[in-house]
């Protein structure tokens, strides 16, 4: 599969919008990457495609609860296994979304700032 099948079968467009096929080449030749878009641009299909490009987990750092929400839900009604972790979960499913998230059953991980900081997180990621 390539980023032009992975932008329509999944999202349903025929075409990158500006600025978008530049940084996800970009992340896909492991350069990094800097994307500046206003509300709306299209800033997450430019990590989320790579994610399903690239093997292993892409872990996506976000403060805003309802964003990461909206954004699995999204991703899960296209198809795509993707998970949040965040002060809205119970540690017991939070301990299950990494079990899940360590066998690989997702492809993309949302995570709130905070959980850098946590001891079950890091050893996690650790191993990710």
């Amino acid at each position: 599969m390539d980023k032009y099948s992975i932008l329509k079968q999944y999202y349903g467009h025929s075409a990158f919008r500006a600025g978008q096929e530049e940084l996800i080449d970009s992340i896909l030749s492991g350069r990094d990457a800097l994307c500046v878009m206003p509300t709306g641009g299209g800033k997450s299909l430019c990590y989320q495609v790579p994610a399903l490009l690239l093997p292993g987990l892409t872990l996506v750092i976000s403060p805003l609860i309802s964003l990461m929400q909206d954004q699995v839900k999204g991703l899960n009604a296209a198809g795509i296994h993707a998970a949040f972790i965040n002060s809205s979960l119970t540690e017991t499913q939070i301990a299950r979304a990494l079990d899940l998230a360590a066998e690989g059953s997702y492809k993309l991980v949302y995570v709130a700032p905070e959980r850098l900081e946590s001891p079950v997180f890091r050893s996690f990621a650790a191993g990710a």
